[in-house]
């Protein structure tokens, strides 16, 4: 299934796409998506539901974040080897793991406001992870079953905050608006394999990210297990599982976002985000 969230910010209601694209209204159907809402067992109800006697959702509605509110919304730093290269550092030995603020979290076509001061705003196309089922000390072997779907995730980051500002990376990856989620969560079940999807990232219609997933470090078992060695992950928390090459940082010369930029964000099978810069 895709599942979506579709109304005016604060006022988004759960959906999702029928067989012909159509948006179905899932209000009182299902409770938002967030938390046990995107728990294995509630996604497995929704599967009994014809969708073709729910009430289409009609227009262009705006699309909010996938997810309704994240419990704890993780990322992973340096994750694809070709991204690691540019960066000029050496492939980590264990995922590097930071948190994004929960209140960055945006709808996938929302427009984006650079933070006050800001001169080094940077993209960074990720594939993202939402968590279905409790995962505490799990196996490599074991952790997809963890996973209740995949979405797009874009890891802005203010560069400047992050790296020279001191202290941990969470200051560069938290400003209102620099975590776009979705347009779609996408039930675990439609991925059959999360190490053989292409992203690709477009700035003002020019391609600057593109690679697959199996370029990953880490694949996406090997960070939910890792995870569950440290803490208890919980269903609804989100994973942003690291970005590859061409980010601005990584140009030569450097390229950060500007007022009137478009980034165009695309994974397979899981939707495409367009965010304007403002």
């Amino acid at each position: 299934m895709k599942l979506l969230r579709v109304g005016p910010v604060g006022q988004e209601k759960p959906a999702c796409l029928d067989a012909t694209g159509v948006i179905r209204d899932l209000t009182g159907v299902t409770a938002d998506f967030e938390g046990e809402g995107v728990s294995l067992d509630a996604l497995e109800a929704l599967k009994g539901v014809d969708l073709t006697a729910l009430p289409a959702v009609e227009g262009k509605p705006r699309i909010g974040a996938a997810v309704a509110r994240v419990e704890t919304f993780y990322a992973i730093g340096l994750n694809y080897a070709q991204h690691a290269a540019e960066a000029g550092m050496e492939p980590p030995k264990e995922p590097i793991l930071f948190n994004k603020s929960a209140s960055c979290l945006a709808g996938p076509n929302d427009a984006l406001t650079l933070p006050k001061g800001s001169e080094k705003s940077d993209w960074e196309v990720e594939l993202g992870v939402v968590i279905g089922k409790r995962a505490q000390n799990v196996s490599v072997e074991e952790a997809l079953s963890y996973v209740a779907g995949y979405c797009v995730i874009n890891d802005v980051s203010e560069r400047a905050y992050q790296i020279e500002r001191g202290g941990q990376w969470t200051k560069g990856k938290s400003a209102p608006g620099f975590g776009p989620v979705g347009p779609y969560l996408v039930t675990a079940d439609e991925v059959p394999d999360p190490q053989a999807l292409g992203l690709r990232l477009s700035l003002n219609g020019e391609m600057v990210q593109n690679n697959f997933t199996s370029d990953m470090i880490f694949s996406v078992a090997e960070i939910i297990a890792h995870m569950s060695e440290f803490m208890a992950l919980v269903p609804g928390d989100v994973i942003a599982t690291g970005t590859p090459e061409g980010v601005g940082m990584g140009m030569k010369p450097q390229r950060f976002l500007r007022v009137g930029d478009v980034m165009e964000l695309e994974i397979d099978g899981l939707g495409r985000q367009r965010t304007e810069v403002i």
